[in-house]
């Protein structure tokens, strides 16, 4: 093992033991950190790994006023060589990602980030560690925090979860998972394809609303199941017209009037925003005149719902519900106390995680005066005031006041091409035998 990467463990321990031996404002904003992050149950094993993985990731991206653990450590050691100061320098910016080992090394391991398709040389940085990794195996999925040693390689970074090699469908699930518990770390090491996502959500809104003629929509169920569709085809012809794509023809007759090969033809097309599964259909010459984005529905419960509403935002995405215009009926009744459903639809709203603080916002800003009074009566709050009190009432409900990256958002090609196969792979399997039973997750750590 060289001295850097030694150096590296023992600065390490004692940037930890400095963590949990603070007092103070430090103390209590690890607590804090720990508390706002834990997202444990009962099992105590879990809840040790996780609040290990979360003492890891508090030292650089915790805060306490305005720097972080990693910046007061290095103040309290005034005595440390520049070397070590660059190195520690060096882990504010790791990460945590979902990888796949590509390559096992005398000393370490070449993985590959789900996430991003970026690729890292990675090295435990004690000879135990190395030695209980020894038995990870090529295509093994690792859920772990990485921090960059020098510009050549990176060190494991807090506990290590070995999930085994995953086939397409259980890996699909394990980015969904990391996904809803890791989103503030969702393209840690790929910005700029965090600022991709973002950007697409505000087309996606602009998109919707020039199609529509509005954010919001109400319609039976069926029909917005309808006009869902039709509002993707359209888009999808709109971002192929963009690439110079003609939709009436073939892809194969495009790329041959071009005199550019169909690999070429792809890449364009998928470039400018068209699905890369819809784009390769059009070259198997079946359906050729109709190209258009994934099929995405409404869940059968809501396609038989008597009203369904959608609103879209640029930060917060697409909301669909069942109950809004029922909510907003509520609001406009002057006698909403001796309606039966008034405190169970209050409160499911304010319970119900999907139900976020844009429609909260949104309720307010148009019935200010009425959802004062309805809240001030279903939580017997009388004092409540709207307008200094609603963001405290969203947050004592776990609603956060900054929306994380919507569903809506894009995703990189390779996620979305593995998404498609895993979806293919179930329904292959569904078609075969209904009668089996689904296997069991089941991860390993270490």
């Amino acid at each position: 093992m060289d001295a850097i990467l030694e150096r590296s463990r023992v600065l390490k321990q004692a940037l930890i033991e400095f963590v949990l031996e603070a007092e103070g404002e430090l103390a209590a904003a690890l607590e804090a950190y720990v508390a706002e992050n834990s997202s444990s149950g009962s099992n105590r094993y879990d809840a040790a790994y996780e609040q290990n993985l979360l003492i890891d990731s508090f030292l650089t991206g915790g805060k306490v006023g305005e720097k972080t653990p990693l910046d007061l450590f290095v103040e309290s050691q005034p005595e440390l060589p520049q070397s070590d100061r660059d190195l520690i320098s060096n882990w504010r910016h790791s990460f945590i990602g979902l990888f796949a080992v590509t390559e096992i090394l005398p000393d370490g391991f070449e993985l590959m980030n789900w996430l991003t398709a970026k690729n890292y040389t990675v090295k435990p940085n004690d000879p135990i560690t190395l030695e209980e990794m020894a038995r990870f195996k090529v295509g093994e999925i690792l859920l772990t925090r990485i921090a960059p040693v020098n510009d050549t390689y990176w060190m494991f970074s807090g506990p290590c979860t070995q999930m085994g090699n995953l086939g397409k469908p259980k890996l699909a699930v394990a980015i969904g998972n990391f996904k809803d518990n890791h989103k503030k770390a969702l393209y840690g090491d790929a910005p700029e394809l965090l600022e991709q996502a973002w950007q697409s959500v505000e087309q996606y809104h602009q998109d919707f609303v020039d199609f529509f003629g509005t954010d919001e929509l109400t319609l039976p169920g069926y029909q917005l199941n309808k006009k869902i569709a039709e509002f993707q085809e359209t888009i999808t012809k709109r971002r192929l017209a963009a690439a110079g794509i003609d939709d009436s023809k073939s892809l194969t007759e495009i790329a041959a009037d071009a005199g550019v090969t169909e690999e070429e033809m792809k890449v364009a097309a998928e470039e400018a925003g068209a699905d890369s599964k819809a784009v390769s259909q059009l070259f198997e010459g079946k359906g050729a005149a109709k190209m258009v984005m994934p099929k995405v529905e409404l869940p059968d419960h809501l396609k038989k719902a008597e009203q369904v509403t959608i609103l879209t935002h640029p930060r917060w995405g697409q909301t669909i519900l069942p109950t809004y215009s029922q909510f907003k009926a509520i609001l406009e009744s002057e006698d909403w106390q001796s309606n039966q459903d008034t405190e169970k639809l209050v409160r499911k709203y304010l319970e119900d995680p999907t139900i976020n603080a844009f429609i909260w916002k949104r309720l307010a800003q148009q019935y200010p005066t009425q959802l004062e009074k309805v809240l001030q009566t279903v939580l017997g709050r009388p004092e409540f005031k709207l307008d200094r009190d609603l963001e405290a009432l969203l947050q004592e409900f776990n609603k956060p006041i900054e929306p994380d990256l919507p569903e809506i958002a894009s995703v990189p090609v390779h996620l979305h091409d593995l998404f498609q196969e895993a979806l293919a792979e179930v329904n292959k399997s569904k078609s075969k035998g209904k009668g089996k039973k689904n296997e069991a997750k089941g991860f390993s750590r270490k």
